[in-house]
């Protein structure tokens, strides 16, 4: 059996993968206008009652071309490298015509900056989960990971460069990928219309 988006008819329909507890302040509103979207929550940890629980590396349960966008905060360094193109993949299988998948990581080239400052325990900013320093943007949160959540560990990482080849290598029809003051990279990947 296979999801469809099952969006209201006014709303265009929302991917929210590995979405972590609800909290519709975790949608970017320059891309997910409230109101407009109809959000579908997927994650691997039971624990945060998703929508549909599952893996971002085998989202077989979403039909095909069923959602309008795919959103995506900090989940693909969590996979091991071997395991990112099935994700992308799966992000690009289930988009509409016209779709786009937004995705946001961590800047490993900023990182390795502090990181070669001798700031590698430093905070760098401060997320909602507290300070985040170097340490954490490369091995994963560190105080969520001594509380006992290993979802949280990452096991690849980016740069620019690199998740820009890895959109192209999924079949992703234009690809941009920017930096943010916040050590994180941002891209947006199309499928045409």
């Amino acid at each position: 059996m296979t999801l469809l988006a099952d969006a209201p008819p006014t709303l265009r329909s929302l991917l929210h993968v590995g979405c972590g507890r609800a909290d519709p302040a975790k949608l970017p509103a320059g891309f997910f206008a409230p109101g407009e979207w109809h959000e579908v929550r997927l994650d691997i940890d039971p624990g945060v009652a998703p929508d549909i629980l599952g893996s971002i590396t085998d989202m077989s349960v979403v039909a095909t071309a069923s959602f309008d966008a795919v959103w995506s905060a900090h989940n693909l360094e969590h996979l091991f490298a071997h395991e990112v193109p099935l994700a992308l993949r799966e992000f690009r299988r289930v988009l509409r015509p016209g779709g786009f998948a937004l995705i946001t990581l961590p800047d490993l080239q900023r990182v390795a900056e502090l990181v070669a400052q001798d700031r590698l325990a430093d905070p760098a900013y401060l997320s909602p989960a507290g300070p985040i320093a170097p340490l954490d943007m490369l091995y994963g949160h560190g105080a969520a990971i001594a509380a006992g959540n290993a979802f949280m560990a990452h096991r690849t990482g980016f740069t620019a460069r690199t998740l820009e080849a890895a959109l192209v290598t999924a079949r992703f029809d234009s690809v941009r990928v920017v930096r943010d003051e916040a050590y994180a990279l941002w891209a947006t990947a199309t499928v045409a219309g």
